[in-house]
């Protein structure tokens, strides 16, 4: 019956209702909103060296709390209209996508408060590697490519591909995409780490069951001034571009790869048509992965960084598995789905939300 099934979703969310209500209470915005306010009331507030980051919060918390309430009052008022038409099978079947729709809401605006790191705004750079196994881990490499592009895609965020190292029978070597949009780090992080396939390969002709492995990196793309490069440390050098781009990309030596010689970080663009552009772009790649270092090594967390493990066994965060059962499992929450395809079709955002709960916990 569609009221069972209105009931049922609305019940789904009730934890999802919870948890943001704890949230709210918990994280005390309605003093935050309070104390900014009165700061932009100020007669000189425009001498504030923070004005631009005041105004900008305040208008994001109390954006907030109208969609907190908002959703507050609309879940009561659904549970009221389920009880007003439980017997009115017509205006029940009016109420199923716009439920649907609110659900969807709710576990949107979750994940949106569960996105309170300063870095969470941030544009980010998502760099895919196939590890040790030829064209099985490339061929990975590619769906992991393609999954990360639809979720952009769905989410509306703006990914544009800025290294791509073809395979050399099938897939890719790596790719690295520029992504930017709303909250592009916040919702991407938690796809750092090593993550695994088992399937029956497609380049076997014996039809055997074949693991491969591809490693995922994520770094926040850094404001200048946060990290200051000596123009003698770093080594630059160009190179005809090869792969995606269309035919100019292999007519002059636009690519380019900068490498740090202290640190021994490298980096690469070539899908611009100007080798000024991807000198431009490959930089803003080193300063946002040798601030991520810096980062790392104050906070003593290095044995946290994928460059620090080898894309094997052991070591991966997530496991999608086509055969013999169908499944993807992430190791760090246990957060499964039994629908794979949708998975490697861009729907992340289960998993996307478990990591950021558990990584708050």
């Amino acid at each position: 019956m569609v009221l069972d099934e209105l009931r049922e979703l609305l019940k789904s969310i009730e934890p999802d209702i919870q948890t943001i209500q704890t949230y709210w209470n918990n994280a005390k915005n309605d003093a935050t909103i309070q104390n900014l306010a009165k700061e932009a009331e100020q007669e000189d507030f425009w001498k504030n060296p923070k004005q631009t980051e005041i105004a900008k919060e305040l208008q994001r918390l109390r954006l907030q709390k109208e969609q907190f309430f908002s959703i507050a009052k609309s879940y009561k008022e659904y549970n009221e209209l389920l009880d007003l038409f439980a017997s009115d099978a017509q205006e029940l079947e009016q109420c199923v996508s716009e439920i649907k729709s609110f659900a969807a809401s709710v576990r949107k605006f979750k994940i949106d408060l569960l996105l309170h790191d300063p870095k969470d705004s941030s544009n980010c750079f998502l760099s895919i590697n196939a590890g040790a196994g030829g064209t099985e881990a490339q061929d990975w490499a590619d769906i992991l490519l393609r999954m990360y592009v639809r979720f952009c895609e769905q989410e509306r965020l703006s990914a544009q591909i800025v290294d791509y190292q073809m395979g050399e029978e099938a897939g890719i070597k790596s790719a690295t995409l520029f992504i930017k949009g709303k909250n592009p780090y916040g919702l991407l992080k938690s796809e750092h780490g090593i993550h695994r396939l088992v399937r029956i390969s497609p380049y076997d002709a014996n039809k055997r069951r074949h693991t491969s492995f591809a490693g995922v990196m994520v770094i926040p793309e850094i404001p200048d001034i946060e990290v200051t490069i000596n123009p003698a440390d770093l080594r630059i050098d160009t190179y005809r571009a090869s792969g995606a781009g269309g035919q100019h990309v292999n007519k002059t030596e636009s690519a380019v790869r900068i490498t740090h010689i202290p640190t021994n970080i490298v980096v690469q663009c070539q899908i611009e048509r100007s080798q000024t552009q991807n000198k431009e772009t490959a930089m803003k790649m080193l300063k946002a992965k040798m601030a991520q270092k810096m980062l790392q090594e104050q906070e003593e967390k290095l044995k946290g960084s994928i460059e620090k493990k080898k894309i094997e066994w052991g070591s991966q965060i997530r496991s999608y598995v086509l055969h013999p059962y169908k499944m993807v499992k992430d190791h760090r929450t246990n957060y499964e789905s039994f629908q794979p395809d949708q998975v490697l079709d861009g729907d992340l955002l289960g998993f996307i939300q478990a990591y950021l709960i558990w990584q708050g916990t």
